[in-house]
Parts: C-alpha cells; sequence; structure tokens
C-alpha cells in the first residue's frame, strides 16, 4: 500500500514504522509521515532488530514526512545497533529524509557505510 500525506491505512494513520525479519537481515520500514506519533512504534522496531541480531537496513523509501522526532529514530537505530557490533544502513533516502538529516549534520553517519539497495526476499 503506497501511502501519501493525504492517505490513511487500516486505522487512520498517515504514517507508521514496521519491523521485518528477513533470512540475512532486519528491515524496518518507515513509511508516510514521521512524527512524535510513532514514538511507540519506534521503540518497539529499535528491541526487534536488537533482539534479532543481524544487520539493519533502514527502509524510508515510503517517507512523505520526516520532523526531528524521526530523525532521533533514525540516530536511536544508529547508536543503538552499532553499539550492540550491527551495521546499520540508510540506502538511498527520499529526498525529504535526506534533507533533513543533512540539515542536522547526522547524514555522515550513514554515508560512512556502503549503502546497498534494499533487497526483499522472496
Amino acid at each position: 500500500m503506497q501511502v501519501s500525506t493525504t492517505e490513511f491505512d487500516s486505522r487512520g494513520r498517515t504514517g507508521g514504522i514496521m519491523f521485518e525479519e528477513q533470512s540475512r537481515t532486519s528491515v524496518v520500514s518507515m513509511w508516510g509521515e514521521i512524527d512524535v506519533s510513532l514514538r511507540g512504534e519506534s521503540s518497539a522496531a529499535i528491541a526487534n532488530a536488537l533482539e534479532r541480531a543481524k544487520a539493519v537496513v533502514i527502509d524510508t523509501s515510503r517517507v512523505t514526512f520526516m520532523d526531528s522526532t524521526g530523525v532521533a529514530f533514525l540516530m536511536q537505530m544508529y547508536t543503538y545497533g552499532t553499539q550492540d557490533g550491527l551495521t546499520v544502513s540508510l540506502p538511498e533516502p527520499p529526498p525529504v529524509v535526506r534533507s533533513v538529516i543533512e540539515m542536522l549534520g547526522v547524514d555522515a553517519l550513514f554515508t560512512q557505510q556502503a549503502r546497498p539497495a534494499v533487497a526483499r526476499e522472496a
């Protein structure tokens, strides 16, 4: 389901954060508007990713808005993940995400690593 800023999911939300465990990676997918209303989802995604102890790919390809709360989530995922020895990548963020992380000066954390495209496993 593609979600824009004017669309809602089945629960009436305009954004979300989902965790998906794949065989070699943990994928945290973000969509729509990423703001303070997703604090619980972001905490759950971080906990799940750390529990699985696999490389983490953060997929922001469907994000239409991100405020400082969303950037805080990215920073927490990167910090906690790397402290636990995990690779955390942010492949090809859309302009709305790239501009916010560049403005806040945290883009260098994610550009230090190779940024492979998110590959969905069958």
